[in-house]
């Protein structure tokens, strides 16, 4: 017969039944100073591409992180070879710059190592410029972050930017997205009377208050939202986590504007691996810049892991393949599939706007982007997403337009707006989602409006 465990003053001692090994919290970051990143640049390897290869420890997220930096260094990326198994990350990457040239600058080189060495990054003051965004020499600490997502409808970009000029706010920087009726923004503004971010609590509700029900729209059953953001993410990656939220993919093509100038839709199928440890996606599409940062955005923010993945965007088509499991290293389920299936059909087509590229640079001041957006909506043209920045005190906007049926807008049409106002003038012409790749895309169009000539002057529009 077994004795009971000894006790002492009458108290039971408990046997455990597990013991836990024990796990230090300094662990990640001592093993990323013992064992960093490493990062190769080869441009000896392959004839007309450069490859950057990258091995370092894997977390959540680290593919996303190589991925965004190369993107936001105008990188393109042609094909790719990714694994991650055993908690290690290795990649290769075959990359151009925007003119399909190997990189050869010795800076770029240099950028691209410090950039990926995947070092946590300390936020502070002197270099926390607005993620993804240019905003001149002000830091984020200068500025108010406000997100809206909403419905869209024509005149929605105009409305937003009358409310931020009548409480005189100036907009330093925003990107605004649309998808089947649905928006999201990210403005930056700075209060006029300070020329710093909004401390004023009241005028901030107020501000937030007059916002809401413009992005409600005439449904006020519609879900919208109007907050002032609590953290910096990147731009992009923003607009992904909001439209995700709200969310975008669930609504039908019926409940859509006109997708007449949508040429080829993704295809995007999910099934098991062939030995089942994987969830293997499969997407095909017409290639386009930052596609590659789209897909592994949507997959990152919902909590999927990238096991292996090959990509190829050599051609008019992106084919990309992705061996993935949730978090706790579960394949998905049907309904996970349909999900994702539809996740990543919105995060591709949200970012390929439709209709005519209008390029502004002009000097900045407070109620620009209202003055610009109401000229647009006074001619019947509704902006499907736009690109405002700020490079010290010049304001340099990019907006992409189409009639308010969503239809591209007709050459013949402009040329009449400029007759008879006289206030356009359009060189070439080119849809967003027929953008070449490794072609800088800088003008595809440029388009002048002004009630005048001096109010022409006074905006700035290159011809």
């Amino acid at each position: 017969m077994l004795a009971a465990p000894m006790s002492f003053n009458n108290v039971p001692t408990m046997t455990p039944s597990k013991s836990w090994p024990y796990f230090d919290p300094e662990y990640e970051t001592m093993s990323s100073i013992l064992d960093p990143p490493r990062v190769v640049i080869d441009n000896e390897s392959e004839k007309d591409v450069t490859l950057v290869k990258v091995s370092s420890q894997n977390k959540h997220g680290t593919l996303l992180e190589v991925v965004q930096e190369l993107m936001d260094m105008n990188l393109t990326i042609l094909k790719a070879h990714i694994s991650s198994d055993g908690g290690w990350f290795m990649d290769v990457f075959h990359v151009t710059d925007l003119k399909g040239r190997k990189i050869r600058d010795e800076k770029l080189i240099e950028n691209i190592q410090k950039a990926l060495t995947l070092q946590k990054k300390k936020w502070t003051a002197e270099f926390q410029k607005c993620p993804g965004k240019c905003i001149g020499t002000q830091t984020i600490a200068e500025h108010t972050a406000i997100e809206l997502t909403g419905v869209d409808r024509p005149g929605l970009l105009s409305d937003i930017s009358a409310v931020l000029s009548e409480m005189n706010c100036q907009v330093n920087a925003a990107e605004v997205w649309t998808h089947k009726r649905r928006a999201a923004c990210v403005i930056y503004v700075t209060d006029e009377d300070t020329l710093g971010p909004i401390d004023n609590v009241r005028k901030l509700e107020r501000i937030l208050e007059k916002l809401k029900p413009i992005m409600q729209g005439y449904d006020n059953e519609k879900k919208a939202r109007s907050v002032v953001a609590e953290s910096f993410t990147h731009v992009e990656r923003r607009l992904h986590q909001l439209m995700l939220a709200d969310p975008d993919f669930d609504l039908s093509d019926s409940q859509t504007l006109s997708t007449e100038g949508i040429k080829e839709k993704p295809e995007v199928t999910v099934n098991e691996g062939c030995e089942r440890n994987y969830s293997v996606i499969n997407v095909r599409c017409l290639d386009r810049p930052k596609l590659l940062f789209d897909a592994v955005c949507t997959l990152t923010d919902m909590k999927y892991v990238v096991f292996h993945a090959t990509i190829d965007s050599s051609g008019l088509y992106a084919l990309q393949e992705y061996h993935i499991r949730k978090m706790d290293g579960r394949t998905l389920d049907a309904e996970d599939k349909a999900k994702v299936k539809k996740c990543l059909e919105a995060a591709i087509e949200r970012r390929s706007s439709e209709g005519l590229r209008l390029e502004l640079c002009t000097t900045d001041r407070v109620g620009l982007l209202n003055d610009v957006t109401r000229i647009f909506g006074d001619h019947g043209l509704h902006v499907t997403s736009a690109d405002v920045s700020t490079q010290g005190d010049k304001a340099v906007n990019t907006f992409y337009v189409t009639d308010v049926n969503g239809r591209p807008v007709d050459l013949k049409r402009v040329e009449a707006i400029r007759v008879d106002n006289p206030l356009l003038g359009v060189n070439a012409v080119s849809p967003a989602s027929e953008a070449p790749r490794n072609v800088d895309s800088s003008p595809f169009s440029k388009f002048v409006k002004s009630s005048s000539e001096r109010f022409l002057q006074s905006l700035g529009w290159r011809v």
